[in-house]
């Protein structure tokens, strides 16, 4: 299976396990992704809101719907991201560092560096060998996340893909501030001014990037780079990341499920290596 085709990773081969199903739920402080592998493969997306504890009981019927029974003992579940432990139903519950990397080997291999830019936060993990070697992680400001990206968009009244779309056609302004409150200034100064809406739209994603680029380059990065979470789906924003960067940073439209598939993965590896142990 293609790694960059279907986002199940490699498939479930020991007939034991294919009567298993193995769910990773990433409940991020913007959207939660679900992935299930196994006899069942599925994926989804949901808006997360204001209770995770309601957005996990809302996961757990439409996997239900789906024929994925999380309460069975023939489903092995794994939750990460920001409002894990709100998914009392799962098995095991891991950090988002160890799921994003599981993750992002799927998608990059078993030497790479995982960049995750999130709603709350933005992540550089170094992977070698299959393993985190290290790991950056601003999770104390938003001004290089998707969050700062959707206030900007909206006080630009667009959407976030129109956002990307008008920025890639305009010039950059510069936006110096390194906080969401006075970048937010400068835009409506901006607006006040008459500015090209789409050259603030380019100001805005290249801030963004720069400041993504800034944290990955205190790391030495290795060839390969790999793009993930809502962003990895903007090809333009790849781009203005490798241009920062100067290197690829590749990019794949199932990035934003890198912590779910990770988590759906370890759920089985974990599984297995029990059932073996018990064997024995």
């Amino acid at each position: 299976m293609h790694r960059f085709g279907l986002i199940y990773g490699k498939p479930v081969k020991d007939g034991r396990y294919k009567r298993m199903d193995y769910v990773g739920i990433d409940i991020g402080s913007t959207a939660s992704k679900v992935v299930a592998r196994g006899k069942n493969e599925l994926h989804f997306t949901l808006p997360t809101g204001w209770n995770s504890k309601e957005t996990a009981m809302v996961i757990e019927d439409r996997l239900r719907e789906a024929g994925v029974d999380v309460r069975s003992d023939a489903t092995k579940t794994i939750a990460t991201g920001y409002g894990r432990v709100a998914v009392d139903f799962a098995d095991y519950v891991v950090t988002e560092i160890t799921c994003h990397a599981r993750g992002g080997i799927e998608f990059a291999g078993k030497d790479c560096a995982i960049i995750d830019v999130g709603g709350q936060d933005t992540k550089v993990i170094l992977v070698r060998q299959g393993m985190v070697q290290d790991f950056l992680m601003n999770d104390k400001c938003s001004a290089g996340t998707g969050k700062f990206l959707e206030i900007m968009a909206n006080r630009l009244g667009i959407t976030l893909q129109e956002l990307f779309d008008i920025a890639s056609q305009g010039d950059v302004l510069p936006i110096s501030s390194l906080c969401t409150v006075f970048a937010e200034s400068e835009i409506i100064s901006y607006i006040g001014e008459g500015r090209k809406r789409e050259d603030i739209a380019a100001g805005v994603v290249d801030s963004v990037a720069a400041k993504v680029a800034q944290m990955s380059l205190r790391r030495e990065l290795p060839e390969k780079i790999m793009l993930t979470g809502g962003l990895s789906e903007s090809t333009y924003f790849a781009k203005i990341l490798s241009d920062k960067i100067g290197r690829k940073v590749e990019n794949t439209s199932h990035g934003r499920y890198a912590g779910a598939l990770g988590a759906a993965i370890l759920a089985e590896e974990k599984s297995k290596r029990r059932a073996k142990k018990n064997e024995h």
